[in-house]
């Protein structure tokens, strides 16, 4: 099965299998650690979210994009996220 792009300002995404909502949500957040683990459900956030691969094109770094629907959930996510 061919994979599903999303292109959005300034970044290529590569959607999760595991996205409940295969939604680019307004409050991004953009990660350069490819390889890091991220249990989102672990968070336990209010509102809807997902992840994405990513490579940001200005420097084609790759790296994970998490998406959030509401802004307290970028807000805790990054108060709690600590890269393997």
């Amino acid at each position: 099965m061919a994979t599903q792009t999303i292109t959005i300002d300034g970044y290529k995404l590569f959607p999760s299998p595991r996205n409940e909502h295969r939604v680019v949500f307004e409050h991004q957040l953009f990660l350069p650690y490819p390889y890091a683990l991220i249990d989102l459900p672990s968070y336990n956030l209010g509102g809807k979210y997902s992840l994405f691969a990513a490579c940001r094109l200005s420097d084609m770094k790759m790296g994970q994009m998490v998406t959030f629907e509401r802004p307290e959930d970028e807000a805790r996510f990054k108060s709690r996220f600590v890269p393997d």
